[in-house]
């Protein structure tokens, strides 16, 4: 958060629904809007949306959305003062966050030392170490170190890359001789996809459950965290259901992590939002790393404490205190986000572009849906599948999930294939029901090969007699 305090008019460096999010919290706070666009998003409905849209050319995100020399141009020429990168591309990318600043915008994040602290696993669990957060911290250099530290905590381990992320630089070794193909092979992939080849090693949980802890700060010394979110259900790492509270996280506990989490963002010096995301095992929560900008399950926080995220974010970037204390935080009811992403579960996720032929949104009581499409939209292969996030809100967890089972009948994506039916069938299984983490499921050949892969059309209606 560098910069001019003050601003008016927010440039979005990223597309899609949270870009359209973005928006309208900058609607809704009565400062103007700018979107950029690459050559595929031309007609998409962020650009429309905006009260100015820049064109900085290309299709890949490497040609387009992760070039900040062609978004500083677009906030230059746009009179943009401060800029929202959203998630994803150049969200946590500390030489963006100085490279605003060098320009004189308000980068609506953290400061760039601080996202350089926190964007390596190795580096960011040595500070958290520091400041008492539990967690594994130490890098390993060797196939020895490797079966040095395996001594101490016991097969099967986990050996990951430091700056890691979405599965990538991540293996797994059962017994001591296959510690040095994981070694290789974990290091090898942290150096190939994000340019640093750093592993660390820890135990290695079958089936822990992936517990996250939203906080916000701003820069008057507040620091306070709006409960967690449960994020177990995944494939490869990669996140498909988030819900809000956690299932298996009591009002204890939730104080215990939640004073985690707001000692970790203190101990750094934090401001803006951000994410505490750990394993938590008997009651024990790990940590894993922290997520330095705003997350795409931030709606079910939304919902469950009526809090905005996002105009919160945007508000602390202008040097506003937090207007509300720990104590003002309360939950309500229960929240479940499924991500909807143009891929297709009964072949193993594989993703589906195409075009939107047909749309339509689900809508009645405690239904959301932050969305970047419409119909003739186009999923495009160069970008991430995520299509649309599907949010509800109950007083309780199986009220919110027969609801978030209607809206999936609702909805309506056609010309490609997405994951509702998955969705569908997930939430229906005992596995769901009984709060379980889908791991075993997820990789289940046989129970993916039973998802359907279209909508099914709508009854036919009796005429009146």
């Amino acid at each position: 958060m560098t910069g001019n305090k003050r601003f008016s008019t927010v440039l979005i460096a990223n597309r899609g629904e949270i870009a359209v999010r973005v928006i309208r919290a900058c609607r809704e706070m009565g400062m103007r809007s700018v979107a950029i666009h690459s050559d595929a998003d031309a007609n998409a409905p962020h650009v429309r949306m905006a009260d100015e849209a820049v064109a900085i050319g290309g299709n890949a995100a490497s040609e387009s959305y992760l070039v900040i020399a062609k978004i500083l141009d677009a906030a230059k020429r746009s009179g943009a003062e401060a800029i929202h990168p959203g998630y994803g591309f150049l969200s946590e990318n500390a030489d963006f966050a100085d490279a605003c600043a060098a320009a004189g915008l308000t980068f609506i994040g953290p400061r760039g030392d601080v996202i350089r602290a926190m964007g390596s696993k190795v580096a960011s669990r040595q500070l958290m170490k520091a400041a008492d957060v539990p967690g594994d911290t130490e890098p390993v250099l060797t196939v020895d170190d490797v079966l040095t530290r395996a001594e101490e905590i016991g097969f099967p381990i986990a050996i990951k890359a430091a700056s890691g992320g979405g599965g990538k630089g991540f293996r797994v070794a059962h017994k001591a001789e296959e510690a040095k193909a994981a070694f290789e092979g974990a290091s090898s992939e942290g150096l190939r996809f994000f340019g640093d080849g750093t592993v660390y090693v820890e135990r290695y949980l079958p089936d822990p459950r992936h517990v996250e802890v939203q906080v916000v700060a701003d820069e008057h010394g507040n620091v306070i965290h709006l409960g967690e979110r449960d994020c177990s259900v995944q494939r490869r790492h990669q996140k498909l259901i988030e819900e809000a509270p956690a299932p298996a996280v009591d009002a204890a506990l939730r104080q215990k992590i939640g004073a985690i989490a707001v000692n970790a963002a203190r101990s750094i010096g934090y401001t803006s939002v951000g994410t505490i995301e750990g394993l938590l095992v008997g009651g024990e929560f790990y940590f894993l790393e922290m997520n330095t900008r705003l997350q795409v399950e931030h709606p079910a926080t939304e919902l469950v404490t009526g809090i905005d995220v996002v105009r919160t974010q945007i508000a602390i970037a202008q040097g506003n205190p937090l207007p509300f204390t720990q104590a003002d935080v309360t939950f309500r009811g229960h929240a479940i986000e499924c991500r909807i992403n143009a891929e297709d579960a009964a072949k193993g996720f594989l993703p589906r572009p195409g075009t939107v032929s047909a749309y339509r949104e689900p809508s009645g009581p405690g239904v959301r849906v932050d969305s970047g499409i419409e119909a003739g939209s186009v999923a495009s292969p160069f970008y991430d599948p995520l299509l649309a996030k599907l949010i509800v809100w109950d007083e309780d967890r199986e009220r919110a999930t027969r609801r978030m089972l209607r809206a999936l009948d609702e909805f309506r994506i056609d010309g490609l294939k997405t994951l509702v039916p998955f969705h569908k069938a997930f939430l229906a299984t005992e596995e769901w029901a009984s709060g379980g983490t889908g791991h075993k499921l997820l990789t289940d050949k046989a129970f993916l090969s039973t998802i359907g892969t279209e909508i099914a059309p709508a009854p036919a209606v009796r005429a009146a007699e």
